[in-house]
């Protein structure tokens, strides 16, 4: 699966020409993302470093899973998430909730000290046509990596 904005694909290199694809990507399959999600990835703000509001180079604060119970014995599940981060600037909170998460994978090496700053991230669709959030967090290499797959993002801004 193609990546557009973040390290590990050269990103770097050329910061014009990675967004520029990655608007494109966003624009050719607006159709099948789901609407939280689009709006944010294509918001004028989010991916910026001037916004109190976007993620980059906030720190991580919680992350809740909750498995919502339905069924005669409860037996039936679905599972949820919801990130807290102080926004960089510290003067309030970002809550990014996925309403629905249908699998999601932490990968963080050296967490000894927090997981520092959110660095970059994705908005993608899965091979099963979900949301796909890829996220960056920088301390040391290795960078650390978290992947959900979810039904959308509804992002919040809580001021202090």
């Amino acid at each position: 699966m193609a990546v557009f904005i973040l390290s590990t694909d050269g990103r770097d290199e050329d910061v014009l020409e990675a967004f520029n694809s990655y608007e494109s990507y966003l624009r050719s399959h607006q159709v099948n993302f789901p609407p939280s999600a689009y709006a944010l990835a294509t918001s004028d703000w989010y991916f910026g470093n001037g916004d109190p509001r976007a993620p980059h180079d906030a720190w991580l604060e919680s992350a809740e899973f909750k498995e919502l119970p339905s069924g005669q014995r409860q037996e039936q599940r679905q599972l949820s998430l919801t990130v807290r981060l102080l926004g960089a600037y510290h003067d309030g909170f970002i809550e990014l909730h996925y309403p629905r998460v249908f699998a999601y994978s932490f990968e963080m090496q050296h967490s000894g000290t927090g997981h520092y700053d959110w660095r970059y991230d994705e908005l993608r669709l899965s091979e099963n046509g979900h949301l796909l959030h890829e996220i960056e967090w920088h301390y040391a290499d290795p960078t650390g990596r978290w992947l959900i797959e979810a039904s959308d993002i509804i992002h919040s801004w809580i001021p202090l």
